[in-house]
């Protein structure tokens, strides 16, 4: 029998906002464990929620970028549940009345369609080790949302292209950044498998809290694979929460998987209802960004570059902002992507920087690019100067005169030095003229070492093929 994989997401994103969702404690992340909460993310008795209103807005950002209805009569529902990390032993989410709804993004052909975002308060962190687990609330009331897909993917690569999208998408926003190696986006997979063609939906079971890319790919073939052995063999499939061993490369099971009326959810008493204007939503709609999918786009119709490099460009924001202000400085939209692409990638790689860490300023790339395109440096030199001005944003003609690096343009001594250089080499010279292209290039960097790298190379060959002519 032929099985088809059908997947649905439950993405849990940190909202980069200075203070939490019900009180002023900071969201930096790391600190000392538990030095970072108050009363209020803590649930000490008496204590009394305050909505942080810029949680609202990159919520609603968010939805207005993934294509959702804002819901404008919206509430917070209280979720009750006691685990360890939830020292209230309740979390204050949406379930009755979620802030976005219904919308869709595309991902190439494919249409994902998003059921919800809704806002919630996220719980501490569990530590296990050396037979002992401790409990860090730091993390307790960090605002998230919470972005539920319909199960519209069946494939491990559909669901990281849509991850990859959603990324770039919050990142541009300025909602979230999405930094995975410190929880700010997470991943509950919940999947199922059915006879191909079939319409019904399998058992699905739900794996938690998946921090990698590669993780959730990993998760997704093993658990797809264990449902259809288990099917095959005459078992069945338990609905249940699962998670995922990256030592062992298994999914393992957890708990029972909870329904909505487990957690006993009623309208939290502590928050009143929120209303939102058509005014404010206008404002937000005004106010959202070029987006990454629409920016790639533009650099396609407007400046003709290949998908490749739009592709890489608009992959970070900063990257994108470096390139857009180089263009803006005159720079060729090609030989800025060329330059961007190559040496402040390799500069950044080396280094390990982030593109927002870049040290060099677009002013100082772009003068780079026009001594090339004048003439007055040669591509291996302005690698050279590049690299001696990246770390600092120096001066690059003041670099280039203190060194003496300006391209030879005097042909004459470009002759005189070519002559020299065939009288001294008469071996390749004979080798060249029986048919020895090698020979050719020989000559080329005997003159280009003579010259001290100084030489149009363009120049060098002219005049060395005039020569070998003659």
């Amino acid at each position: 029998m032929t099985w088809e994989t059908v997947i649905g997401l439950e993405t849990h994103v940190e909202l980069a906002t200075q203070s939490k969702i019900f009180c002023a404690c900071t969201t930096q992340f790391g600190g000392a464990p538990n030095t970072h909460c108050c009363p209020v993310c803590m649930g000490m008795p008496g204590t009394l929620p305050v909505l942080n209103e810029t949680v609202v807005e990159y919520a609603v950002k968010a939805g207005l970028a993934l294509n959702c209805t804002i819901t404008q009569h919206t509430r917070f529902d209280r979720k009750n549940y006691f685990y360890p990390d939830l020292p209230k032993a309740y979390q204050i989410s949406q379930l009755y009345a979620p802030l976005c709804r219904d919308g869709w993004v595309d991902i190439g052909s494919k249409t994902v369609r998003i059921h919800e975002i809704h806002m919630e308060e996220d719980a501490g962190k569990l530590m296990h080790a050396d037979g002992v687990t401790r409990v860090d609330y730091n993390r307790c009331g960090v605002p998230l949302i919470e972005i539920v897909t319909e199960p519209d993917f069946h494939t491990g690569e559909e669901v990281i292209a849509y991850l990859e999208h959603l990324k770039l998408t919050l990142q541009y926003l300025g909602v979230s950044d999405c930094k995975m190696q410190e929880g700010s986006l997470r991943c509950d997979v919940n999947l199922s498998v059915r006879p191909a063609g079939s319409a019904e939906l399998g058992t699905r079971t739900e794996m938690k809290n998946l921090g990698s890319f590669k993780a959730i790919v990993k998760a997704i073939e093993f658990e797809s694979a264990r449902q259809i052995a288990l099917l095959e063999a005459g078992g069945t499939v338990v609905q249940e929460t699962r998670r995922w061993d990256e030592e062992q490369n298994v999914s393992l099971s957890m708990r029972s998987k909870e329904d909505a009326k487990d957690y006993r959810y009623f309208p939290e008493p502590d928050l009143p209802p929120i209303d939102l204007s058509d005014a404010y939503l206008d404002r937000l709609r005004a106010e959202q960004p070029e987006l990454a999918h629409q920016k790639r786009a533009r650099y396609r119709a407007d400046w003709n570059l290949p998908e490749y490099d739009a592709q890489m460009l608009t992959g970070d924001k900063a990257l994108a902002a470096f390139f857009e202000a180089c263009v803006t400085l005159g720079a060729q939209p090609k030989q800025a992507s060329n330059w961007i692409l190559g040496e402040c990638l390799r500069r950044l790689s080396s280094d390990g920087l982030e593109p927002s860490q870049l040290p060099l300023s677009p002013t100082t790339l772009v003068r780079l690019i026009e001594l090339v395109k004048e003439g007055k440096l040669n591509r291996n030199t302005a690698v050279r100067v590049f690299d001696a001005v990246f770390a600092d944003d120096g001066d690059v003609d003041a670099y280039v005169a203190e060194h003496g690096l300006e391209q030879v343009s005097d042909t004459g001594l470009v002759q005189s030095v070519v002559e020299r250089v065939l009288t001294a080499n008469p071996k390749s010279v004979e080798d060249y003229k029986s048919g020895k292209e090698k020979a050719f290039g020989f000559l080329v960097g005997q003159t280009m070492r003579e010259l001290k790298g100084q030489a149009s190379p363009q120049v060098v060959n002219e005049i060395l093929c005039e020569m070998l002519e003659q």
